[in-house]
């Protein structure tokens, strides 16, 4: 197993890493269950000085972290300046908020014959968070600013090509003056991840992977009784209906597509049009996917980078062969360039049907399939014809349809005349094989919180306690 920095733009190996041992994950874990410890007795008011110094401190170094990230695993420099910024922003947030989505919520007490019912809201301990590579730096704080601002503690083991990025935030976390061991990473292969979920100081899950990295997570913590939250893979559909604005539709799938080089969950990937305007959204989206440019992801006025891995590239690249061997039509891209690099260039096949990978499989590239539909239910259908619903998108000016796509589209996000994508005040997660539970908004904080009923009788009950000192 390794844990290295390889630059996908040239294969070339940068920089490994030794795993650690299983005494070394012992201390780690340790360390994280002492932090919990002196974080229960700090205030929330403690935990937001910390957490936008850690803001502070993203800000202050964006322009390194992002060049980190770039030649980690490919992004483009633009797109790992503005990912760095992203995570200052949620990190203010939730340093902002905590109190508020933490606070005491009264309860009717009379309805429960109780002088007092309350519910509060208290950390649990120490959460292990399982990360993907293609947001290094987003997917983790999405995780570690509310858990932290919660009081709970964090054990990062990330993917094995991101280390310098994994082991910058818990820097930045200590630096920022959190106790030594709030945050910590784990630089260890997923064989690992069983033994540590199964300690008994490490007290939940998040993972944000591939369907068979969670189920594998939640067969572990199901024996082990453990909560998880799972942000798994998705096939979003981009729907287009007659009525919808075609220019800004194609230009917005374009982005929604290749945004990350393509390596995005919720990447547009099924793009499902009505076929009144299927030929003109066609030539319109296919026009704008053949002028980006492709190159150097640490030069400006590149817009898609290589993909973070060979194998990743291969996968792609079988899943279009599929296709055109199967009768598929390929508008732009579709052949792998020959140099140095895992790269791959923006690809719009259509004439799909249901015996090919790219009807049922996500797409992890910058490959777009087109497909043809008669009709609104007919969309529905093939929108809603996968295992996966994370994120959705639909393109119509007809109020009434939109109000139908908000109920109709089975996914844990529908934006309608923009771009998924996910923001700090809003929960964010899936359904059916994309995952369950939320993360971001007052949710993702209370995942890993202990949701606690209080009530108190008598009608001389005196106080229980603030939301306190310990700011639960």
């Amino acid at each position: 197993m390794s844990i290295a920095t390889t630059n996908p733009a040239t294969g070339q190996v940068l920089k490994t890493y030794d795993p650690m041992s299983p005494e070394q994950i012992d201390a780690a874990i340790d360390r994280a269950d002492l932090a919990f410890r002196q974080l229960h007795g700090t205030t929330v008011d403690q935990r937001a000085g910390w957490m936008n110094a850690a803001a502070d401190l993203l800000d202050a170094e964006r322009d390194e972290i992002a060049r980190i990230m770039t030649v980690e695993m490919g992004k483009t420099y633009a797109s790992a300046k503005a990912e760095v910024t992203k995570c200052a922003t949620a990190a203010r947030f939730y340093a902002a908020r905590a109190a508020g989505y933490l606070a005491d919520e009264p309860a009717d007490a009379a309805a429960v014959s109780a002088a007092r019912a309350f519910i509060r809201y208290q950390p649990i301990g120490p959460v292990l968070a399982v990360m993907p590579w293609n947001f290094p730096l987003w997917q983790v704080m999405r995780f570690a600013a509310p858990a932290l601002m919660a009081g709970n503690t964090g054990l990062l083991k990330h993917a094995s090509n991101v280390p310098q990025t994994a082991l910058l935030l818990e820097d930045v976390f200590r630096r920022a003056g959190f106790p030594e061991g709030a945050f910590g990473t784990l630089l260890v292969g997923s064989d690992a991840v069983e033994q540590i979920l199964s300690d008994p100081r490490v007290r939940a899950a998040t993972l944000t992977g591939s369907e068979g990295a969670g189920r594998s997570i939640a067969q572990i913590a199901g024996r082990e009784l453990k909560k998880t939250v799972l942000e798994l893979g998705g096939s979003d559909p981009f729907v287009v209906m007659p009525s919808a604005d075609l220019d800004r539709a194609a230009e917005v799938a374009t982005t929604a597509r290749c945004q990350n080089n393509g390596q995005s969950c919720i990447a547009a990937k099924r793009f499902i049009v009505h076929s009144e305007v299927f030929d003109a959204f066609a030539e319109k989206f296919a026009t704008h996917m053949s002028a980006l440019r492709v190159g150097d992801p640490m030069d400006d006025r590149t817009d898609v980078g290589p993909l973070a891995s060979e194998r990743g590239r291969d996968e792609v690249h079988a899943q279009v062969r599929d296709a055109i061997d199967n009768g598929g039509t390929v508008l732009v891209g579709g052949e792998v360039p020959e140099q140095d690099g895992w790269w791959y260039p923006p690809t719009v096949v259509t004439d799909l049907r249901p015996e090919m990978r790219m009807w049922r499989e996500e797409v992890f590239g910058p490959v777009a399939g087109l497909f043809r539909v008669s009709s609104y239910d007919e969309a529905i259908e093939v929108a809603n014809g996968t295992a996966f619903g994370l994120g959705s998108n639909a393109w119509t000016r007809d109020p009434q349809e939109q109000a139908r796509f908000a109920t109709d589209l089975d996914a844990g996000n529908v934006f309608i005349n923009g771009m998924t994508t996910s923001y700090p005040e809003l929960p964010f997660g899936g359904v059916k094989n994309s995952g369950y539970g939320r993360e971001l908004s007052a949710l993702g904080m209370r995942e890993f919180c202990n949701t606690k009923t209080v009530w108190v009788g008598g009608e001389d009950a005196g106080p229980v306690g603030p939301a306190g000192a310990h700011a639960e």
